[in-house]
């Protein structure tokens, strides 16, 4: 993808008022320009100076000072984006960012484009498409786990495997297209045992990665827990007391939550999407049963499921609920949560733990209100989420985009090794390989388009 050959200038760090801000500037020309508003006590030309060094002095327009500076200079090819790059240090006043960012552009820069700089990084070979969307998630973790993935992709963990993968696929359809120029004198170049046996592992090697997109997913949006129940048995408090703000509306009236609330929390590294729904119950009232559908809209979307009882209720209504609830979750990671148990005694606490166990072993007893046993709570969800231990090496693939594409190459691959068993033609043989490694290539961007490209890097933020 060919990029506009201009100076691009940016404040790449976050908005609002800090202590240090950061002026990023990119393309050829870009020291130079610095230097006609950069005065140094040395009387240095930042032009003249060595790569990858650091240089004290002022911002200057017409005489008037906007600020002390640090600016650090690269040199392509040895850059972020492999083109000449600055970075002005500023004072974090927005004022003092938008001064001299306008500044910047009244000398001949031009604003950068949201992921313009990533861009150009991507363009000049620095890195892959999938290295240059892991800066992006590398931004947004917010969990040691996402910020461990982020940075596996970024070192190009996908790209090296995906790389070996469409290296053996081209090594194999050259072969097989070399028998085509030979067609007439019967001569086969590519041992068919050997091709079936390639193809069964990149198969699987496929079906792992794309596999791993569920657990990627999670790790990177948050393993969804819906808190189910009855109305008026605690279920916002619940989630007030889990996120340690008042997200939702707390009241004895029932049916008082009637849309779905979410937001994620981080426990130990690993986030969760809580998701408060609507009481079930039977209601005449129209909204309400809005709500209570989407309940169940939501159950089957989660991956954990805290069913929160109240402790007070009578027993047998307990096992009359769970006639209605079980089968709803039959499919999920199910924890009953008897809450409000400050209101009964120890002995009607251990008859409400005896209650289905064969159904549920999985259990706690909490006090939302009180913010007792809520540390019981999350361990148990640490439990029940099982997030493996995510090392340096291991390959997960978090990115709706590369899942589809290796879902595509999923299906060309087994398409050749249903080729390879019927005993098909080299020609459409060789057209299945390379559509696998096709999509094998719109991964790392080997195989791109500006609408894909434009698509991804639109969603940067600027600056980036």
């Amino acid at each position: 993808m060919e990029l506009p050959n201009h100076i691009i200038a940016a404040v790449s760090t976050a908005q609002g008022v800090g202590g240090i801000a950061i002026i990023r500037l990119s393309g050829e020309g870009c020291i130079e320009l610095v230097d006609k508003v950069f005065v140094s006590p040395a009387d240095k030309m930042l032009s003249r100076q060595h790569a990858n060094t650091v240089h004290f002095g002022s911002i200057v327009n017409n005489g008037e000072v906007i600020d002390d500076v640090l600016v650090t200079i690269f040199k392509a090819p040895h850059s972020f984006t492999g083109e000449d790059s600055v970075e002005i240090s500023c004072h974090g006043s927005t004022y003092i960012q938008q001064r001299i960012l306008q500044l910047l552009l009244q000398k001949g820069a031009v604003l950068a484009r949201p992921g313009e700089f990533t861009q150009r990084a991507f363009t000049n070979g620095k890195m892959d498409l999938s290295q240059a969307e892991s800066v992006a998630d590398l931004i947004a973790s917010n969990s040691a786990s996402t910020h461990r993935l982020a940075m596996n992709q970024m070192r190009g963990g996908i790209s090296n495997r995906l790389l070996q993968l469409r290296n053996e696929l081209l090594d194999f359809t050259s072969l097989i297209e070399l028998e085509l120029d030979f067609s007439e004198e019967d001569v086969e170049f590519a041992n068919r045992l050997r091709l079936k046996e390639l193809a069964n592992d990149i198969e699987s090697h496929i079906k792992k990665l794309a596999e791993s997109f569920n657990l990627g997913n999670a790790v990177k949006n948050g393993i969804p827990v819906a808190i189910v129940g009855e109305t008026n048995t605690g279920k916002s408090t619940l989630l007030n007391c889990l996120l340690h703000e008042e997200k939702a509306i707390v009241s004895d009236i029932h049916g008082t939550t009637r849309d779905v609330i979410e937001d994620t929390i981080n426990i130990q590294g690993v986030l969760f999407r809580l998701i408060d729904t609507a009481g079930i119950r039977d209601t005449s009232d129209e909204i309400e049963n809005i709500g209570i559908n989407l309940t169940y809209k939501k159950l089957e979307q989660a991956s954990i499921v805290l069913w929160l009882v109240d402790a007070v209720t009578d027993n047998e209504y307990i096992l009359s609920l769970s006639e209605k609830i079980l089968p709803l979750v039959k499919d999920k990671k199910l924890i009953l949560v008897f809450n409000k148990v400050d209101a009964v005694s120890a002995e009607r606490k251990a008859i409400k733990d005896s209650l289905l166990k064969d159904e549920v072993s999985d259990r706690v007893f909490i006090s939302a209100k009180y913010n007792d046993g809520i540390s019981q709570l999350e361990h148990k969800l640490i439990e029940a989420a099982n997030i493996p231990e995510i090392g340096e090496q291991d390959v997960i693939i978090t990115n709706l985009r590369h899942y589809e594409a290796l879902d595509k190459a999923l299906q060309a691959i087994q398409r050749v090794q249903e080729g390879l068993d019927l005993n098909i033609s080299g020609d459409f043989l060789s057209q299945d390989i390379r559509e696998c490694m096709h999509y094998l290539g719109e991964i790392t961007g080997q195989i791109s388009t500006d609408e894909v490209l434009g698509n991804i890097f639109e969603k940067f933020c600027i600056g980036k």
